[in-house]
């Protein structure tokens, strides 16, 4: 009788990220977005915008917000005139990647002045301020360019490291020093460039796993 050894074996599992507050990574570049998440209610406008780079956290501050606030979350795609209502209907609202040319305009006309009506709040995300928004409708042109908008900058080299680390630490990945200041100051500074680049390592470290257990 032949005794087949048993191999562990190993799977590329989707990776799930934390967005609680004690997993979100702090640093001059997010310093103004994430204060106006915890200064809520005391915003300066019913209505707020944060703009930011790909990949800089806005997502992950809009659900700190969210959690705050009690928020529903929509894509602005997927709002229409119909829905706003009821995705105001907790009284805050996180709407998120406002992309120009992308929207329902008179919907998000309609959720602005219904957010004011009612005394709601809502918090949009995106990578362009409102100001430069094309829209057919004067009115909602108005609206836009009263939105506040807080933005979050490229990161500087400290949060740019410290982003490394945590993309890392999020895919069990064990990183050193060494290795963290090689990327540093071979990759693009950007959020999006820490992320891809952790994420290549990540599927190289896999397919090295699958090739090591053998036909």
């Amino acid at each position: 009788m032949v005794r087949v050894q048993p191999r562990q074996l190993t799977l590329d599992l989707p990776h799930a990220e934390s967005l609680s507050r004690e997993d979100f990574l702090e640093g001059e570049a997010n310093a103004s977005a994430l204060a106006l998440v915890e200064s809520w209610p005391d915003w300066p406008n019913r209505t707020m915008m944060l703009v930011g780079p790909e990949g800089c956290g806005k997502s992950h501050l809009a659900a700190i917000w969210a959690e705050q606030a009690g928020a529903r979350a929509v894509s602005a795609q997927s709002l229409t005139a119909a829905t706003v209502p009821g995705a105001l209907a907790t009284g805050a609202l996180v709407l998120e990647d406002l992309v120009p040319g992308s929207f329902d305009e008179r919907a998000l006309f309609h959720l602005i002045n219904l957010t004011r009506e009612d005394e709601a709040f809502v918090l949009i995300t995106g990578r362009t301020a409102p100001t430069a928004f094309p829209s057919e409708l004067r009115d909602l042109r108005s609206r836009l360019r009263a939105v506040p908008v807080v933005t979050v900058s490229p990161p500087d080299d400290a949060l740019f490291r410290a982003l490394i680390v945590k993309f890392c630490a999020d895919r069990q990945m064990q990183v050193d020093e060494n290795l963290v200041g090689y990327l540093v100051s071979r990759i693009d500074r950007s959020y999006a460039a820490a992320r891809n680049t952790v994420e290549e390592l990540d599927a190289r470290r896999f397919g090295s796993a699958v090739r090591s257990l053998g036909p």
